[in-house]
């Protein structure tokens, strides 16, 4: 599946960005799209965030606005050259998903936007093992990705994406449930959210915390994210 505009989107980030921006206008627009895994969390300016497949940094742009320790992790060479020029108050690490090169516990929060639908099923637990594993206890996992329509009108649209730039692993995350997953690992306070007429789902989660202090707790200096209203339905 996917054509010879999946290649070039990747090769040109202008036309990667068009498709982006074009594709989030289903949930009000690019900025509330980059942020909409973020609502109902909070973090501290010094809170450590891992843009988890960050790409060329098209969301660690936004996260650095919420966090001054803000990490990006690719696989891809050029993606992180280009994310460093983009983005340059974030870190980025070059590294796989899979074997993520970070020590235990060091982040409050690891973010996925539009990534984890690259992933075949069993890549994917790797992933939810690794961010197991560097998350600090009480740390939260936010994901945004596709999710099989329960809104009709919004099949059409979708279908032709995926089938003009994605692959069989895009089609496959339209059946797979993200939270069930999740909490097989061990992850607990699993909310599951729908935008676009289902299109779009937002998963988050918790590491089970070691005593009552968590490091999402409010305090002093913490910046809420905003709730924001559902997505047409």
């Amino acid at each position: 599946m996917a054509t010879f505009l999946r290649p070039l989107s990747y090769r040109h980030q202008w036309l990667y960005d068009g498709i982006s921006r074009t594709a989030a206008l289903t949930v009000g627009g690019e900025a509330r799209f980059r942020t909409l895994a973020l609502q109902n969390l909070t973090l501290t300016p010094t809170s450590p965030v891992l843009d988890l497949c960050c790409g060329s940094g098209q969301t660690t742009a936004f996260l650095v606005h919420h966090s001054q320790r803000v990490t990006g992790l690719d696989a891809s060479p050029k993606s992180i050259e280009r994310a460093k020029r983009n983005v340059p108050q974030a870190t980025f690490v070059e590294g796989w998903a899979e074997k993520m090169p970070f020590e235990d516990d060091c982040f409050d929060l690891v973010h996925s936007s539009a990534a984890l639908h690259e992933m075949e099923p069993g890549q994917r637990q790797q992933i939810f093992a690794e961010t197991l594993r560097v998350l600090r206890p009480g740390g939260r996992v936010a994901i945004v990705d596709f999710h099989r329509p329960h809104n009709p009108v919004y099949w059409p649209g979708l279908a032709t994406f995926l089938w003009l730039f994605e692959t069989h692993t895009a089609w496959a995350m339209l059946q797979a449930d993200i939270p069930q997953e999740l909490r097989d690992l061990g992850f607990q306070a699993v909310t599951h959210r729908l935008y676009a007429g289902g299109s779009l789902q937002v998963v988050q989660a918790q590491k089970p915390p070691t005593s009552m202090d968590d490091s999402f707790s409010r305090s002093p200096g913490v910046t809420t994210v905003a709730p924001v209203a559902m997505g047409i339905a």
